[in-house]
């Protein structure tokens, strides 16, 4: 939050201890706290061991170095969350600031209590006066570095109104030239002048030559920068490349067919900002006036692999013709145009036969993307094979599993599969990149049913069989609708308000709902809710009826019996007819 000056803090008694009046220096040297009185100060709340800590103290460092070269009235002071002294001297070593002392924890903890340190990094600001600036300096300093000082809420206000106005007379020349470097540089290095990328539109493409989708995103973009400059199309690309190493820069720089900002240019830094980048491969549009067309087509790009370069520039004219090719293209899907790649036309048993895809047409598939990894993926396995063996034992020549892995090495991938009963793609088999892009998996674990005819029936298949169990199957709208209907009926049939055990505080009220995870037993429920909406409290229907109190039951504390008149099956309890 940003102060006004509303609060205001004795820092002398803050930062001294029971017999210390002094901060100290890495080299030991000690600053009496009495010194700092006519500065801003900032409260450095950090530990070694806290990544983001790590990440966010160089920057700290270069705007600190920054303002005091500039005669600022600026000091910094360290309040260490390590866990032992060691780790404390060590990262306190690479910082040009002061420090309250390690041995000092009263003082340490006093100052979290005051300014209720919830996380780290955390940085407060306060002026001379002792009044609160800001408690969230870190974002500030991430977003403006020097330019944030004197971290007044006028001062930000300022600087909203200058991002705003550069957003609004935003140049090709403004996004790219620095000082005296007007120029970005070619796969051969050489310098080529910014002005000849004025009037054309132009990708800038931020990436990092070490991830694993640099070699799967850059070959796709170069095709479709390949086609379009074939097609007559103004376009170019500048590569924001953030490798921090200038040898993997240079070797990169020599396989790019694109323009590229050179290595550790302070205007990547800017940029990284000023587009607000979240997420790697980020490509922005930008468009032939110099104004941002759309913040990121990566995700076209991977949705629609090289056909993308069809929806060029990314408008939402063009943007329906892609919309509307995918649609004709899911309408084709068939089993084997998801499964079969050249000689990849196979899944592999638990023996490690390979069996032919074409096996498989016809049945309803579920595809399951998961990995050893993953505790998510660990808790949810044993209710998918217990789900899966129901499911089989019904239909056990129209329905099958392919595990899809995202598992690092071989060991774990067969450490995790030899618990599965059903088949899977081999370890680091090219589909799994095809189909991740096709069904967009941002999270696993992750169940895509596709039904007989090869078309996908639901991407939830992990909410439907936590919620209906087996009776999900074949896991169609229909089935669904069927079972949402069910449900509803025999709902009309349950008590509105029930008292139970496990939630004596207050009556629990049946609620419809979405998705949410039962109280009682910690699984994953849907629909409907014995909900407790003070304390946010849920139990499933089964598990309410089920346990209620044996005021409402007459049962004998410890029996897992259902309320009388009633009878509970999976996740529904159904009234006796």
């Amino acid at each position: 939050m940003a102060g006004n000056g509303s609060e205001t803090y004795d820092l002398t008694s803050l930062l001294s201890g029971s017999e210390r009046d002094y901060v100290v220096r890495n080299n030991g040297d000690k600053v009496k706290i009495a010194d700092l009185k006519d500065k801003t100060l900032g409260l450095y709340f950090s530990a070694h061991w806290c990544p983001p800590c790590r990440g966010f103290t160089p920057k700290l460092a270069e705007t600190y170095k920054d303002l005091r070269s500039q005669s600022k009235p600026l000091e910094v002071i360290f309040i260490s969350h390590d866990e032992d002294e060691e780790s404390f001297t060590s990262y306190f070593s690479e910082m040009p600031w002061l420090a309250i002392p390690f041995s000092d924890s009263e003082a340490r903890e006093r100052l979290d209590r005051t300014f209720k340190i919830r996380g780290i990094p955390t940085l407060v600001m306060i002026d001379a006066n002792g009044n609160l600036l800001t408690e969230k300096a870190v974002g500030f300093v991430r977003e403006h570095m020097s330019d944030a000082y004197p971290f007044t809420p006028e001062r930000f206000a300022e600087l909203k109104e200058i991002a705003e106005a550069e957003k609004r007379n935003q140049t090709i020349r403004s996004i790219l030239v620095r000082g005296e470097r007007d120029y970005v540089l070619s796969s051969k290095g050489d310098k080529v002048p910014v002005s000849e990328l004025e009037g054309k539109y132009v990708g800038l493409y931020f990436n990092d030559s070490r991830f694993g989708d640099w070699e799967e995103f850059t070959p796709i973009l170069t095709q479709i920068h390949e086609k379009l400059k074939q097609n007559g199309e103004n376009f170019e690309i500048v590569t924001v490349l953030l490798d921090d190493e200038e040898s993997s820069f240079n070797d990169t720089l020599a396989k790019l067919p694109f323009f590229v900002i050179p290595f550790e240019d302070k205007t990547i830094e800017k940029l990284i900002r000023y587009f607000e980048l979240r997420s790697l491969p980020t490509l922005v549009m930008i468009g032939s006036d110099g104004k941002t067309l759309r913040n990121n087509c990566a995700d076209i790009i991977e949705e629609h692999g090289v056909d993308a370069w069809e929806g060029f520039p990314f408008s939402q004219e063009k943007m329906g013709i892609l919309e509307e090719k995918a649609k004709a293209k899911l309408e084709q899907q068939t089993l084997e145009s998801l499964l079969v790649k050249e000689e990849f036309n196979y899944v592999v048993g638990k023996d490690g036969t390979k069996i032919p895809v074409s096996d498989l047409v016809g049945k309803t598939i579920i595809l399951y993307f998961s990995a050893d990894w993953c505790g998510p993926c660990h808790a949810f396995l044993p209710k998918l094979i217990e789900e899966y063996n129901k499911i089989k034992s019904k239909y056990p020549d129209s329905f099958e599993i392919v595990f899809v892995s995202s598992d690092r090495d071989e060991d774990s991938y067969k450490n995790f599969y030899s618990s599965m009963p059903w088949l899977a793609l081999p370890l680091d088999d090219p589909r799994k990149s095809f189909l991740e892009k096709t069904f967009k998996i941002r999270g696993i674990p992750s169940l895509i049913a596709i039904g007989p005819s090869g078309k996908t029936v639901s991407k939830d298949v992990r909410m439907l069989l936590t919620v209906h169990g087996a009776d999900a199957y074949p896991f169609t709208e229909e089935r669904i609708k069927e079972l949402q209907d069910e449900i509803e009926n025999m709902a009309k049939d349950w008590p509105e308000k029930i008292k139970h055990e496990l939630h004596e505080s207050h009556e629990l009220v049946l609620t419809k709902c979405g998705s949410y995870c039962c109280d009682g037993c910690d699984e994953m429920g849907g629909n409907w809710s014995y909900k407790c909406h003070e304390c946010d409290f849920d139990l499933h229907p089964k598990c309410a009826l089920e346990k209620a109190n044996k005021e409402d039951t007459g049962e004998e504390d410890g029996q897992n019996a259902a309320k009388e008149g009633y009878v509970c099956e999976g996740d529904v309890c159904r009234k006796v007819e």
